[in-house]
């Protein structure tokens, strides 16, 4: 496999592990850290982190939102137990 179809695969994995974690808002953080040994806050500090190196500025609030979906204070107000 190329790199390119590598990466292309990985990105829709990631997009689709979002897109899974917004609709099971029911799980939370500490489940996911209980369980997985990661949460919702890792992958957004993942998502910054990989950003850097490749000279990407993006703060801690909007990584969260990335993977949020939302800011981080409306997704705690609304889901968070």
């Amino acid at each position: 496999m190329d790199e390119t179809t590598r990466t292309e695969l990985e990105a829709a994995a990631f997009r689709r592990l979002l897109a899974h974690l917004s609709e099971r808002t029911d799980v939370q953080n500490i489940d996911l850290m209980d369980l997985a040994g990661f949460c919702r806050n890792c992958l957004s500090r993942w998502y910054a982190e990989a950003a850097a190196e490749k000279g990407i500025d993006i703060d801690k609030e909007a990584a969260r939102e990335i993977v949020y979906g939302m800011p981080y204070e409306e997704w705690k107000t609304r889901y968070q137990r």
